[in-house]
């Protein structure tokens, strides 16, 4: 396993530098008149491949990590339905929505509004919930 990953690093990594060479070999000029586009796309599918490959790996081992270990699965579900339970509190319990004009003449539905607000509510509450943790627990640490 370990020599294959060296093996597909090593042509990212010789891919790579030939991209970055060709986008070197354009020039600034040409890259700002769209000339080199080819170049500078080709580039960035192999970026995209580079961050969203590992991020795919990780995400199918965490959820075979936790598929597989009782403990972890209730732990993880537990947490995800108390955030489910705050991000529900602060939609139908603390945003309210109102159709707005925008500066540019749009409009902002009041179902955007409402889910913006919702969004900012939920991030305040973990905010709180994070912040009062550290500090339940440092100060239970301080004591003992």
């Amino acid at each position: 396993m370990k020599k294959v990953l060296t093996i597909i690093l090593a042509i990212v990594g010789v891919l790579s530098i030939v991209f970055l060479a060709m986008i070197l070999a354009a020039g600034d000029e040409a890259i700002k008149l769209g000339e080199a586009s080819g170049t500078v796309d080709s580039f960035m599918y192999v970026a995209y491949i580079v961050l969203f490959l590992p991020l795919a790996l990780v995400i199918i081992f965490s959820l075979k990590n936790i598929a597989t270990n009782a403990d972890t699965l209730k732990t993880t579900l537990r947490s995800v339905g108390v955030f489910a339970l705050v991000a529900l509190i602060c939609y139908f319990g603390l945003a309210t929505g109102e159709a707005t004009t925008l500066k540019d003449g749009g409009d902002f539905s009041a179902s955007g509004s409402k889910l913006l607000g919702a969004g900012l509510y939920l991030f305040y509450a973990l905010i709180l919930i994070a912040g009062g943790s550290m500090l339940f627990f440092g100060v239970k640490k301080m004591i003992k």
